[in-house]
């Protein structure tokens, strides 16, 4: 697969970067981003891929279940850069269609050690979507409530750390929920 990784790099450099040579080179200087964007670690929701961003339009925090924990340092570290130093003027959070973690936060835990921890970030989530239902339809669109309660769940996380609060306060950043759809490949505002 490596290989496979490299041979995609060499058409990258032939297709996109040596053809917009300018906007590497100014990048291989500084970062500007515009958007500090929390999502999934999923492999199927790449943020530049499904938003038709370009290099360096956005900060990425990724983890299982686009989640904003709060006391973290290493998430307080992104969003302290991200606000402070990159300026960015938007802070996503994007949800996604067949969230595993949502799947995992209300299935069993099984052998797994960190896993069900990280997920006590998101209960809540699945509180607030009421009863589970008991038909494969009712608990399609169960998963999908409790995946858009996460997002809604973590921009009240985000509010909780004082740089957020600060940043919104000024009007020096908005906060957008994103849901992104793997069936129709559909990212919309939800919140």
């Amino acid at each position: 697969m490596i290989d496979k990784f490299i041979e995609g790099n060499k058409r990258f450099i032939a297709e996109d970067f040596e053809q917009d040579k300018e906007h590497y080179d100014q990048l291989s200087q500084s970062q500007s981003p515009s958007v500090l964007w929390i999502g999934c670690s999923d492999s199927r929701v790449a943020p530049e891929r499904v938003t038709g961003a370009k290099s360096g339009e956005i900060f990425v925090h990724r983890n299982i279940g686009n989640i904003v924990p709060v006391s973290d340092w290493n998430f307080a570290t992104v969003l302290e850069y991200a606000i402070r130093h990159l300026k960015v003027d938007d802070i996503v959070v994007c949800g996604h269609s067949d969230c595993g973690a949502i799947k995992a936060l209300s299935g069993k835990a099984g052998d797994d050690a960190y896993i069900p921890l990280w997920l006590d970030n998101a209960k809540p989530a699945m509180e607030r979507a009421g009863e589970k239902p008991g038909t494969p339809e009712g608990e399609k669109e169960w998963r999908r409530k409790v995946e858009y309660e996460n997002v809604r769940l973590q921009l009240e996380h985000l509010r909780v750390y004082p740089i957020v609060k600060w940043a919104e306060k000024m009007g020096k950043v908005e906060l957008h929920g994103l849901y992104f759809d793997l069936e129709t490949g559909d990212l919309s505002k939800i919140f």
